[in-house]
């Protein structure tokens, strides 16, 4: 299949293999489906939920194996690949050199669709800003979509589209930089940056690979499109220079030119008119109000008024699984950030808390330096309790700076922390890894610590 020119590329009866039956994958698939083409899914998974999955999508036609990867994925006119796919696999070099074109999910979904799209990738905190984002453009002129790396496979929504054609449709993604690694056409309206720190080491060579694979975001990007990205980011600050679209910069430093400007009371706009009080924003946190005025930065692009803007900055809450209050038991407070996938979030899930905290860590291991937690945790954190896949490396890079115990499961981990807490003390799941090694996705680890939570006060 010849895939160089968008507006050329012939799905209907072509072989397109999905590679990854997650909700990118049967996104993937029934779009394609839809648009008439001969879809294969493999996934090498096998459990029980996966096998019910591929049941229902094989009820509509859909050809789906599991447990392992066939030949017959190379029986295809185009590959498309979840993003838990790494681009270094073999199934992946081998499609290639057999000539078969490979796209991400994102990629493919992008070609069947012309409405404009902002595009928000970040190390820490993309799902509170694209829900911000969101939020601030609900007004009358647009009817704004919420996917990728977040809830809703894009796949979905063009779907979902391509059937009802809103009108004045605008799409808000999350991405990961693994959604950006198999890219050809892919071209956001406006491309957000929030920051770049070290994370999935585990699935890149380096530092320098990860960046690339985010910077992929703007490839195909023209002056008329538009780059948003954190002043106050050392690495970022120096990668847009000189690049074809307009970029717009944000910072709570007071760093650079920006549409919207801190002081020590309020954000104020280019003409100085007051956007909003400090002490009005929902949101608490330093690392919330950078996301604010990312958010703040994309709308004003738009054209959303800065009364929307301010509406939703005084309302908005936050997202499940970020720092989310769960429950107080007897003057104990239950915090679930299991978003917070990299070491990097779970220092600024320490710095919003002043008490003393259980702190519970674990998971698969992505490569993060976990002593880089010492100076957010000492004097403010009691005991670290780890589980899981990685804690053997947390409680080696804890040593005996931190009282420190090692269990096997997220339940374990909470009954410990439960037993040992006393009125004031907060417990905090803010793992630092991916959940991979005991659940499907930070989603349903999550649920699991609020599940054990709600056990905890029926007790």
């Amino acid at each position: 299949m010849d895939i160089s020119i968008r507006e050329k590329i012939q799905i209907e009866g072509s072989k397109i293999t999905v590679i990854g039956l997650g909700r990118s994958g049967e996104g993937a698939s029934r779009l394609a489906k839809y648009l008439g083409a001969d879809v294969f899914i493999s996934d090498s998974g096998s459990n029980d939920e996966l096998m019910e999955q591929s049941r229902l999508i094989g009820s509509n036609g859909i050809d789906v194996e599991t447990g392992g990867h066939s030949k017959k994925i190379y029986d295809a006119d185009l590959v498309v690949l979840s993003p838990g796919i790494a681009q270094d696999t073999e199934i992946v070099l081998t499609a290639k050199a057999k000539g078969i074109p490979v796209v991400s999910e994102i990629e493919f979904a992008s070609w069947f669709t012309d409405a404009p799209t902002v595009s928000l990738t970040g190390s820490n905190g993309k799902t509170t800003t694209v829900h911000l984002l969101h939020e601030m453009c609900k007004i009358d002129s647009f009817s704004p979509a919420l996917a990728g790396n977040v809830g809703t496979a894009f796949s979905q929504i063009v779907l979902a589209d391509l059937k009802d054609k809103p009108s004045d449709r605008i799409y808000v993604l999350e991405i990961s930089s693994f959604q950006m690694e198999q890219i050809v056409h892919f071209r956001p309206f406006i491309s957000v940056f929030l920051n770049i720190t070290p994370d999935h080491l585990d699935r890149y060579n380096n530092m320098d690979d990860y960046i690339q694979a985010k910077l992929n975001m703007i490839q195909n990007q023209g002056k008329n499109d538009h780059i948003v990205f954190n002043f106050d980011d050392p690495i970022l600050k120096e990668k847009f220079e000189g690049v074809h679209p307009q970029t717009h910069g944000f910072s709570i430093l007071g760093k650079g030119k920006t549409m919207f400007t801190m002081n020590v009371t309020k954000i104020y706009d280019e003409a100085h008119a007051t956007l909003i009080q400090l002490d009005q924003l929902a949101l608490p946190g330093r690392h919330n109000l950078a996301n604010a005025l990312a958010a703040a930065t994309a709308a004003k692009i738009l054209g959303v008024p800065n009364s929307r803007i301010t509406q939703v900055m005084s309302t908005f809450v936050g997202v499940e699984h970020r720092l989310e209050k769960v429950l107080n038991i007897n003057g104990v407070t239950y915090y679930n950030d299991s978003k917070a996938t990299n070491v990097d979030a779970v220092k600024v899930a320490l710095d919003s808390f002043d008490k003393s905290i259980h702190l519970i860590l674990g998971g698969k291991d992505k490569g993060g330096e976990f002593s880089q937690l010492l100076p957010h945790a000492q004097n403010k954190v009691k005991e670290i309790v780890a589980y899981g896949q990685a804690g053997k490396k947390i409680s080696a890079a804890f040593g005996d700076a931190i009282k420190l115990e090692r269990v096997s499961s997220l339940r374990d981990a909470v009954e410990v922390c439960h037993l040992r807490a006393v009125t004031g003390d907060i417990i905090l799941l803010s793992p630092g890894c991916a959940s991979f090694d005991q659940f499907t996705n930070f989603e349903e680890r999550g649920k699991e610590f609020k599940s054990i939570v709600q056990e905890i006060n029926l007790q």
